[in-house]
């Protein structure tokens, strides 16, 4: 009898610490993102998924409820080009100097021959993919998740051809839980090395390799074709990993900041008829109309220009330089009153607080507070093919939001809840601080929040 005993409270015990099936957030204002807002809704989340989200919804008897009175919701935040999660991809690239010892890992490295020709395959990882290079202990999620992003768009970023990018959530056990879009695109930069470094020495000698590196793509996918439809009497085509990376990117993405590199990354996604995003943009107030009849996405770079800190007292900056640095900011507007697709992104900005700053900026050179939020949720979601699983609030997507007090882009926001694939993370009271921790909660049946 005892041992029966012991038994059933044993199995109670495991069922009461089992997660609540849902969760709902209760008389809250929702910003859904895809439609009007609703003043007083509720949104219910359930297996990680948004199960229901309106004005008069019916709360399951099982769900954990949170009283969002005087509370926002918001869908969760979306960085478009970062590295937030990726380990460095050169161990991954495992260049040929490496010399390995018996676990294969490399014990040490000789200088790498320097490149002199488009054969040498310079500066090109283009087969890594950033979903095999996250690394959950990057405390850089965990400080971007306490300030209210729940994904990003990572990528590598090293060399001409960097690799494949992913879409990631900013929580996870493992590195698998965080993946949500495994493949989005080729990152592509110019590099000019300088003499002596080795082709391409210039900046005409990168948009020379591209051209070329497309050229051998489109030659290779041709001879592999043929192959595989009839081998007999055929050499077999020699496997190139490098081309192989660039087949399988579904887009590309091209820098162009300043208002030259636009027109000239413009020509050039024609030219390589690949679809493309350009990425960048200061600026692109002085491009707006150019951008808009080229009809290409965008994601434009929030760290705006300014003074360096360490400049001599007595240099004189140019009128040009002065302009920029005043007339950045104004590209988001710009372009919106274009109608052109952009999102942000964060290059460059170390602390996810000064992110929430420079769309202040944009805000205050008259960004609305609507096209500000698109451009950090549904756009790039839009851009990179995912807007039916993030990017707003409706039912059927992936559970991210973030609940606040007062507005998600006040000078000092107060973010009181993080929810990543229906998991409530609660960011800790110095969350403003890059050392702040935010503490995974799973509730239980019938608890409230008041």
């Amino acid at each position: 009898m005892q041992k029966i005993l012991s038994l059933l409270l044993l199995g109670c015990g495991l069922l009461l610490a089992q997660p609540p099936s849902g969760i709902a957030i209760r008389n809250a204002r929702i910003v859904t993102g895809s439609g009007p807002i609703l003043q007083k809704g509720t949104v219910v989340l359930r297996n990680g998924l948004i199960d229901a989200v309106g004005e008069n919804v019916t709360i399951p008897a099982d769900a954990w409820i949170i009283n969002g009175e005087g509370m926002t919701v918001y869908p969760g935040l979306i960085d478009a080009l970062s590295t937030v999660g990726i380990t460095d991809p050169a161990a991954a690239a495992s260049p040929a100097g490496a010399i390995r010892g018996a676990a294969g890992t490399p014990t040490a490295t000789t200088p790498a021959p320097v490149s002199r020709g488009p054969e040498d395959r310079p500066l090109t990882t283009s087969w890594l993919k950033a979903a095999d290079l996250i690394n959950t202990a990057d405390r850089r999620i965990e400080s971007a998740r306490n300030h209210g992003f729940t994904s990003a768009i990572a990528w590598p970023k090293k060399g001409i051809f960097a690799g494949q990018g992913a879409v990631i959530n900013l929580a996870g056990d493992k590195s698998a839980d965080m993946i949500i879009v495994p493949a989005t695109g080729q990152y592509l930069a110019l590099v000019n090395g300088g003499f002596g470094a080795g082709y391409p020495a210039s900046l005409m000698g990168s948009i020379s390799y591209i051209r070329q590196i497309y050229a051998d793509a489109d030659r290779y996918a041709r001879i592999k074709k043929q192959y595989a439809e009839n081998p007999r009497g055929l050499i077999r085509p020699e496997y190139d990993r490098a081309l192989e990376g660039v087949l399988e990117s579904n887009r590309i993405l091209l820098p162009a900041n300043r208002r030259v590199e636009i027109t000239r990354m413009i020509a050039f996604s024609k030219e390589l008829k690949r679809p493309t995003v350009l990425y960048g943009l200061q600026e692109g107030y002085l491009s707006a109309d150019a951008l808009q009849a080229a009809n290409l996405p965008l994601l434009v770079n929030l760290k705006w220009p300014e003074k360096a800190r360490e400049m001599d007292p007595e240099y004189i900056e140019s009128l040009k330089t002065l302009d920029v640095r005043d007339k950045a900011p104004t590209t988001p507007a710009e372009l919106a009153k274009k109608g052109v697709k952009f999102a942000f992104y964060a290059d460059g900005i170390d602390q996810p607080l000064d992110v929430i700053k420079a769309v202040r900026k944009a805000m205050q050179n008259g960004l609305s507070e609507a096209d500000a939020l698109k451009a950090l949720t549904i756009a790039p979601a839009e851009i990179f093919g995912f807007a039916d699983r993030l990017g707003s609030i409706e039912k059927g997507k992936i559970a991210n939001l973030v609940v606040t007090k007062g507005g998600i882009f006040d000078e000092k926001p107060s973010i009181q809840h993080v929810f990543i694939d229906g998991v409530k993370y609660d960011p800790a009271p110095d969350s403003q601080t890059p050392a702040a921790t935010g503490a995974r909660t799973t509730g239980g049946k019938e608890q409230e929040q008041q």
